[in-house]
């Protein structure tokens, strides 16, 4: 293969990156996995040298596993010479999985400028005996918190852990602490906080890793885990794990006391966690939908559903999330007429106002119903029933049961803004070149610079 396409089709470093970042006029991810399953891996390689990366990406995955290592590069190749960071860094990923990891270090020392590409390459040094390069350029770049929580990791096993325990330590200020969030850019008190304590962790001095984890304020988790919760459970201080989820206002530590319990066969002790009323509305909203999880994941539905009834019908409960987890419970444990009931109940309640958001958890229950037919007739008499975000749910409804080219023609009325939807359903009918043109049909962007790795600093973030 060669770089001629890249001519023909105007392809560079900034459309690459639009198209990467944004899914549209490509063909994402999920459906190039799906067109490799079910055997059409020609058109996978013909997309490859028509500039779409997802297929030059997993096309040259294909091939080194069938090591056929120099075709696989020349795949990415005219993707790398763009100067487009993400391909770069997978003929990288590439190289290192081969054990040519020299190479790969080569590759992206050039380009390893910006978050992002830096992280990867001090990663990439210090898993092949570079660990002391990989330290100096992730110090360098402390003030940024997302290359000191590299820095912390990559500095495992280095005999460097006070040196950096200290940088760290020197960005919480001893009189300021933030009064709010977003006081410090880059490193704030609280991460640097829980950098530090993951250090003391390692080093075996857990009391003042719990010490530390206690003086913060404001970031107490990430990603719905709490730092201190999960170390308490896995130094198996149950008691003091049990007393920090009374105060912890955001129930994630509740969540990992649960966990621990549940894992160990305690679920009735999991259960009472959740029962317990926490001091937050939002602690008190998801404990309820954890609570209504964990009874249904032990045969307990009935409860389960239960628990979600008394929440949705609590002030202000009645939210659609909540709602539809309510609904998905009544038709995973048999009760789809009872779920009907509650929704006329609810729309009752509404001066008989029913929104689409509420409606289409009508659809799923009177399929288990056995009125599919009459469900998809309602569906459409919707005054929102002819939306694009209509068509989705009623063409999801069709596929689920078996009805594919019915959905096919929900979904072509509104095909810009359901074009995955539209072309996975084109590819299980085996249409797919057609799948393809839908996907690549290009909208008009907007001027943006490309994907450095760097995060801007200034509003609007």
């Amino acid at each position: 293969m060669s770089g001629w396409w890249l001519g023909c089709t105007g392809m560079d470093a900034a459309d690459l990156d639009y198209r990467a970042r944004t899914l549209s006029g490509c063909i994402p991810p999920l459906l190039v996995s799906r067109l490799l399953e079910l055997g059409h891996g020609e058109e996978v390689e013909f997309q490859a040298g028509r500039g779409e990366w997802f297929c030059a990406r997993e096309w040259a995955r294909l091939l080194g596993d069938q090591g056929r290592q120099a075709e696989a590069l020349e795949v990415i190749a005219p993707y790398v010479a763009t100067g487009w960071w993400p391909a770069a860094q997978a003929q990288a990923e590439l190289l290192e999985s081969w054990g040519r990891a020299e190479e790969a270090i080569a590759l992206a020392r050039p380009s390893a400028k910006g978050r992002l590409p830096l992280e990867f390459f001090a990663r990439l040094l210090a898993r092949h005996g570079h660990q002391d390069e990989a330290l100096v350029l992730l110090s360098a770049g402390i003030e940024d918190w997302f290359l000191a929580t590299a820095l912390v990791e990559v500095s495992e096993g280095a005999g460097r852990d006070d040196d950096i325990a200290a940088l760290l330590a020197a960005r919480i200020p001893a009189q300021h602490r933030c009064d709010g969030p977003w006081c410090c850019r880059g490193l704030d008190p609280d991460t640097a906080i829980g950098l530090v304590a993951a250090i003391r962790e390692r080093q075996g001095r857990i009391d003042e890793a719990i010490a530390l984890l206690h003086t913060r304020q404001h970031i107490t988790s990430v990603n719905d885990h709490d730092q201190l919760a999960d170390l308490l459970a896995r130094h198996n201080r149950i008691e003091e794990l049990r007393e920090y989820a009374a105060s912890e206002h955001l129930g994630h530590a509740a969540q990992r006391l649960a966990k621990v319990l549940e894992e160990r066969g305690d679920v009735e002790g999991a259960i009472a966690v959740y029962r317990q009323r926490g001091d937050s509305p939002a602690r008190q909203c998801h404990g309820s939908v954890q609570l209504a999880q964990l009874l249904a994941r032990h045969g307990r539905g009935d409860e389960a559903i239960e628990v979600m009834r008394v929440l949705a019908d609590s002030p202000g409960g009645a939210e659609d999330w909540i709602v539809d987890t309510l609904c998905t419970l009544y038709t995973d444990h048999g009760r789809a007429q009872d779920g009907l009931a509650y929704l006329d109940t609810l729309k009752a309640r509404r001066d008989g106002e029913e929104e689409w958001d509420f409606f289409r958890m009508r659809l799923p229950l009177m399929a288990g119903c056995g009125l599919l037919d009459e469900a998809l007739e309602q569906a459409r008499a919707h005054p929102e029933g002819n939306t694009w975000y209509a068509a989705w749910i009623i063409s999801d409804l069709l596929a689920e049961t078996g009805r594919i080219e019915e959905a096919v023609a929900v979904l072509e009325a509104h095909a810009p803004a359901n074009s995955r939807s539209l072309a996975g359903h084109l590819i299980d009918l085996g249409r797919i070149k057609d799948a393809v043109a839908v996907l690549q049909q290009r909208e008009s962007e907007p001027v943006a610079p490309v994907w450095t790795g760097t995060f801007s600093a200034e509003p609007p973030f």
